[in-house]
């Protein structure tokens, strides 16, 4: 009895404690409103890693969007505002990051990756080949006089 008293008391009680606050932003028109809502799911919350600014409930990313927000009333351009976030947080905070050397090992890594993976897949065929011939081979012999 005190479970099913218990159930739904906890469930309100999550309830209330994942909801976050609403942020409503007013636009001068309908286009600022679009650009802030795709940069803020383009650039990446550093707090949560791997969240969009636009999901993330972390105080740093409510931070962020304002800053966005006040970019755009200012009348910064799209590249202006993920720039300005670049050079404060790094190439991190962007979700594409741009192929430039440091981030050479971002954009070859999964390839290089793939080709060890085949190479290394190649290696272990060829082997299991060699070991069923052999088998063959000596199944197919005569044994001994």
């Amino acid at each position: 009895m005190r479970l099913l008293l218990a159930l739904p008391l906890f469930l309100i009680a999550s309830l209330a404690f994942s909801q976050s606050a609403i942020e409503v932003r007013e636009f001068n028109t309908e286009v600022q409103e679009t650009r802030y809502r795709e940069l803020v799911r383009e650039l990446r919350c550093t707090v949560c890693q791997n969240e969009p600014l636009e999901s993330s409930n972390a105080p740093l990313a409510a931070d962020l969007r304002q800053q966005v927000y006040e970019q755009i009333l200012a009348g910064r351009s799209d590249f202006e505002i993920r720039q300005y976030m670049r050079d404060r947080y790094g190439d991190f905070v962007l979700y594409d990051p741009p192929f430039a050397g440091h981030t050479l090992i971002l954009w070859l890594g999964p390839i290089a990756l793939l080709l060890v993976a085949l190479g290394a897949g190649a290696l272990v065929i060829r082997q299991r080949r060699r070991m069923l011939e052999e088998r063959r081979s000596r199944a197919r012999a005569p044994s001994g006089p």
